[in-house]
């Protein structure tokens, strides 16, 4: 089966194209590395010629608003005409768990618009929203620090090891098209400020943790719900402690 990976050559992409290869599959890293560009449609048609299913993986290079609506409405509507124009049987896209719940941020308006443009595209599709990554807690604390000090609101997580995104999303691109959400987690939940201590501690980063009366996540309102799945979720392996140790080591070699 012919796949094209758009955003193929990043966190999630990478390894994704890699675990679809091993299982027998004509994989296709689709990136602006690669001569094929989304938002500007260069090279979308060629690589799309004969693929049964499309998995975009792509990110906003930009977190404005403007600037992130434009690259989720432009990339998906050129990968659906393109898909549709191929034929292919099945648009995959990943999402992140709580997206319809923080609307007051743009960037997370611009995931909506892009999972309702998938919707109504015309293609089976399905919508894979993961929570946070582990690999996304060094930009939390940045975000949130001010001089020596994060100041984290009290809301809950249950982030995911990247990897274990690009695991499970290999038998969900080869499947029948699920016509909805599918949501990915990890297998702990936890204050947002427990997993960044974790974090911080095993960095030996000196920044104190300071947990705040607001109630946001970047601005956007949030609570304990907000970031986390539902019922029935998929639930990824590793936890954070054992990714935190492979963390270490790799940086010990």
């Amino acid at each position: 089966m012919k796949i094209v990976i758009i955003g193929g050559t990043g966190l999630i992409g990478r390894p994704l194209v890699g675990l679809l290869r091993a299982a027998g599959h004509e994989v296709v890293a689709a990136s602006p590395s690669t001569g094929i560009n989304a938002l500007t449609g260069a090279g979308l048609a060629q690589a799309l010629a004969d693929a049964a299913v499309v998995v975009d993986v792509s990110n906003a290079p930009s977190f404005e608003d403007e600037a992130a609506l434009a690259f989720f409405r432009g990339t998906t509507t050129n990968l659906l005409e393109a898909a549709r124009n191929a034929g292919v049987h099945h648009v995959v896209a990943l999402s992140v768990v709580g997206t319809d719940r923080l609307q007051a941020s743009g960037y997370f308006r611009a995931k909506l618009a892009q999972e309702q443009l998938i919707a109504g595209g015309g293609v089976p599709y399905t919508i894979v929203r993961a929570t946070q990554f582990f690999e996304f807690l060094s930009t939390i604390a940045d975000g949130y620090t001010r001089g020596d000090a994060v100041y984290l609101p009290a809301i809950a997580l249950q982030p995911v090891a990247a990897a274990d995104v690009s695991a499970l999303l290999t038998p969900i691109a080869t499947a029948t098209p699920a016509g909805g959400i599918i949501e990915l987690a990890g297998p702990e939940r936890a204050p947002l400020a427990e997993f960044t201590t974790n974090w911080l501690g095993t960095r030996d980063d000196p920044r104190r943790i300071i947990i705040t009366d607001e109630r946001d996540y970047f601005g956007a309102p949030a609570d304990d719900r907000t970031l986390v799945p539902g019922e029935n979720p998929r639930i990824a392996p590793t936890r954070f402690d054992e990714w935190l140790a492979a963390q270490s080591q790799e940086s010990a070699a």
